[in-house]
């Protein structure tokens, strides 16, 4: 028998529970690394407004903004699609 530090025999097993013992501490560890793993995950589609969930956002892609929507009327316009009284229709509906 080895002695370890401070006069109590050395033993080599994980903790003194044997191979059983270092199986525990294996399936603790993982748990800890997927834990991890999850959380920064879920901290990262929280910030970035994608969580989808009932506490988060769901994103959905931008629409056309108004000046594209302007700029959709006019090239109507200069095509013959709509008339000019339509196309101040459509700017004043807009804003623009």
């Amino acid at each position: 028998m080895m002695w370890g530090y401070g006069g109590q025999p050395y033993d080599s097993t994980v903790g003194g529970y044997g191979w059983f013992g270092g199986i525990l501490m294996f399936i603790f560890m993982l748990a800890i690394l997927i834990g991890a793993v999850l959380l920064v995950v879920w901290a990262v589609r929280a910030v970035s407004g994608h969580g989808g969930g009932p506490g988060g956002t769901q994103w959905t892609p931008p629409g056309p903004r108004e000046d594209d929507a302007i700029a959709i009327a006019r090239k109507r316009l200069a095509s013959g699609e709509i008339t000019a009284e339509q196309f101040e229709e459509i700017k004043r509906a807009l804003g623009g």
